[in-house]
């Protein structure tokens, strides 16, 4: 048995991870805004949720698949965007990706990712979704969503909650660059994580490709990392939705959505979905769980749109309370990303296998055999919980 077969849990290939990919990307995986508050609030805050148990149900002929934007789905979950995926394992984003096709989910390709949309669609056989990041560089922006559309992406992510870039310490102090500057200290990761760095060695794809070569002021690490920089929009508002949507020409999903008032926004704006979302305690520190204010939105915006969700999914019971307070689906990045760092596109692949067991089980035991059945009745009430502080 391999050690990815003996891993039960994501803490197991969290920690399989933390062992094997370099202590400033994989303390980017791993890491929140100032104190961490909101990242570690994601994650408590499933746990104050409870199930029903019920018994003596026929569980026969289980069923697990949804559907995600009108495409069917092997499970309600799309893999999340997440930044320099390709630093975590070589060519991250494509194993990632083959990986998401393999399992029938949605893989969503960062604009901040190391394998650039080209590359991804060159590796796959089916769309998958691109996340958009507005810069103030209007036409590179345009050229992006026209490669978008040529690689036949089925759908547009569009972040809205990063004009400014929180803080996050961790990245500060580790000197975070892709790719990595050579240090003595890098050096010595290098020598600790041989396999990471010999997989390194073997690829040409080190650097945010999606920028990289179609930005004239962008043609080496430093002048990225400059240009990158003073690129996020501070102008961007809910009517740039519309330009957006029509020069994609298809679904809008828009993500970053933490109020009711902004999901309403959204979709008078154009928005064809929406993820609730706090960028994975990454943005506004001290901002509440995406699982705390989601019934808020749910209750009102639900029936105009799908409402996906993400940020402290680690497990597939997690997903299940996420169903229950009404999201349609979640994205996963984390759950991804460890998966990555434990095995490649295998790891990942185990992941998703761990999420979907996690789920299959508990759901038989409290009594449903659809996945499209969980709901508010599978949970004890927002009520009791609201009475008891959550």
């Amino acid at each position: 048995m391999s050690a990815l077969d003996r891993a039960l849990t994501v803490d197991d290939l969290k920690k399989m991870a933390r062992r094997r990919v370099p202590k400033q990307f994989f303390d980017y995986i791993d890491s929140g805004a100032y104190t961490e508050g909101t990242y570690k609030a994601n994650e408590e805050d499933f746990k104050k949720i409870t199930f029903r148990q019920r018994v003596a149900v026929n569980l026969e002929d289980r069923n697990l698949s949804s559907t995600l934007l009108g495409q069917p789905v092997s499970l309600p979950v799309a893999i999340a965007p997440v930044g320099s995926t390709g630093m975590t394992d070589a060519d991250g984003e494509i194993k990632a990706a083959k990986a998401a096709e393999k399992f029938g989910i949605p893989f969503t390709l960062s604009t901040m990712g190391i394998c650039s949309i080209e590359d991804v669609a060159e590796n796959t056989t089916k769309p998958f979704w691109f996340q958009l990041y507005v810069m103030k560089d209007r036409p590179f922006i345009e050229r992006l969503i026209d490669r978008a559309k040529a690689a036949n992406c089925s759908a547009l992510v569009l972040t809205m909650d990063l004009q400014i870039l929180g803080q996050r310490h961790k990245d500060i102090r580790n000197g975070l660059t892709a790719p990595p500057k050579i240090t003595p200290q890098f050096v010595a990761e290098m020598v600790a994580k041989p396999g990471w760095a010999m997989r390194m060695l073997g690829t040409q794809r080190r650097t945010f490709r999606n920028i990289a070569g179609h930005v004239s002021q962008a043609t080496n690490l430093g002048t990225l990392s400059t240009w990158t920089a003073t690129q996020f929009d501070l102008t961007l508002n809910w009517k740039d939705i519309a330009w957006i949507k029509k020069r994609f020409g298809g679904p809008v999903i828009v993500k970053g959505i933490l109020d009711a008032e902004d999901a309403q926004l959204a979709i008078d704006n154009g928005a064809d979905a929406i993820v609730v979302s706090n960028h994975g305690g990454r943005q506004l520190d001290g901002a509440p769980s995406t699982i705390r204010v989601l019934p808020e939105i749910v209750d009102a915006v639900g029936h105009k749109t799908e409402v996906l969700m993400d940020g402290g999914i680690r497990s597939g019971q997690d997903l299940l309370k996420a169903l229950a307070l009404g999201a349609k689906g979640a994205l996963i990045g984390r759950i991804m990303a460890f998966g990555l760092g434990a095995g490649g596109e295998a790891g990942v692949t185990r992941a998703l296998n761990i999420v979907r067991k996690e789920a299959d089980t508990s759901m038989a035991l409290m009594g449903e055999r659809d996945i499209r059945n969980i709901g508010p009745h599978n949970i004890y009430s927002n009520d009791l919980l609201r009475r008891q502080g959550y």
